[in-house]
């Protein structure tokens, strides 16, 4: 069995009680669930169905070629 990491991005679904799950390295691969866990559970089986995939099509599998950033900033704004 071979091992893959990716970094993996979870919002809340503006319009919906749910979260959409993607990561910035596979284009094209996303998934979704109610809660943050179910949306961990389903992305892993979108990136393991997507990775199985590219495999299938000689497609190489790209690992962190995207550097993902995620923090929270504070500003100030004068009244």
């Amino acid at each position: 069995m071979h091992f893959y990491s990716f970094e993996i991005v979870i919002e809340k679904e503006p319009e919906d009680a749910g979260y959409f799950a993607y990561s910035p390295t596979l284009p094209g691969c996303f998934s979704n669930g109610l809660t943050i866990e179910e949306a961990k559970r389903n992305i892993r089986e979108a990136i393991q169905q997507h990775i199985t995939s590219l495999k299938e099509h000689g497609q190489t599998i790209g690992q962190k070629e995207r550097l993902v950033h995620v923090e929270e900033l504070t500003v100030g704004v004068p009244e």
